[in-house]
């Protein structure tokens, strides 16, 4: 079962953390049969020179793309996953770290079950150094629990998931929606009776942090998160009072609490 890795780059990464997101991509159990790489608009010499030192190790294998403008995530992702040869699909964020085994277990489940749609996993976040690692994302495993959590909060974590390309295209495939890219794919995927599944394992070491907590809120935020859950709505996944629920409970974390006390809200009540 050949696999593409599908992955971007932008201008304000940082060429190391960069760097150290493909070697944990390539020094894996089971290594990728294509890497695409994206760079979402123009983006710095050092930066462009980390790339092609991939490129070049590993010829075969890294395929970097290089747009002319910044599309935002979302179209990034779109165009790496038309541009992908392989039946599935693992994404990559740019400064984050793989666990060895990652892909190695994760395929694993699409040949334990051939019905599979998109395989998640565990997270830690750390900030700094990698060592210091201040939460872990853990959700439910199982396609019911998954779908059931969905209706309010976020189930599969984005950064862990490899597809079944052809399941990911009968959704729609990623469409720019801002900050919001992920959820929305969720439901649509659910929407065309896409099957989920998390593994148990720590598979991604997140690059993330209390001020990246902390900016999950304002308006801009806020109504990118309603957008979404009224889509959710309006094709039949939440009652009209399950979304109004969603909106107070967002409304109150994201615009009502000052940074400190949504990153608390997050670390305690979100993360363990």
């Amino acid at each position: 079962m050949k696999f593409s890795v599908i992955t971007s780059v932008y201008k304000s990464d940082v060429p190391e953390y960069v760097r150290t997101a493909l070697e944990s991509t390539f020094n894996q159990t089971l290594v990728p049969d294509e890497v695409v790489c994206v760079a979402d608009g123009p983006i710095p010499d050092e930066l462009r020179a980390v790339v092609e030192e991939f490129h070049t190790k590993y010829p075969e294998i890294m395929h970097p793309l290089y747009l002319e403008k910044n599309g935002g995530l979302g179209e990034a992702m779109r165009i790496a996953s038309l541009e992908a040869k392989y039946d599935y699909l693992a994404r990559m964020d740019s400064d984050d770290i793989c666990m060895p085994e990652r892909f190695e277990k994760q395929m694993r489940c699409f040949e334990e079950d051939p019905e599979l749609s998109i395989v998640g996993g565990m997270i830690t976040e750390f900030e700094g150094e990698p060592e210091n690692v201040f939460a872990k994302r853990i959700l439910p495993l199982e396609d019911t629990e998954i779908k059931k959590m969905m209706r309010g909060r976020c189930a599969v974590n984005h950064v862990t998931v490899i597809f079944k390309k052809a399941d990911l295209m009968k959704a729609g495939n990623y469409q720019p929606f801002w900050k919001q890219e992920d959820q929305y794919l969720w439901a649509r995927m659910m929407l065309a009776g896409c099957k989920f599944r998390n593994i148990p394992d720590i598979v991604v070491n997140v690059r993330s942090g209390r001020d990246q907590l902390a900016r999950r809120g304002g308006w801009k935020f806020f109504k990118s998160v309603v957008r979404v859950f009224w889509f959710m709505y309006k094709n039949g996944i939440i009652s009209f009072w399950y979304f109004l629920k969603i909106c107070a409970i967002r409304g109150t974390v994201q615009l009502l609490m000052p940074n400190w006390l949504r990153t608390w809200v997050y670390q305690h009540f979100l993360r363990k």
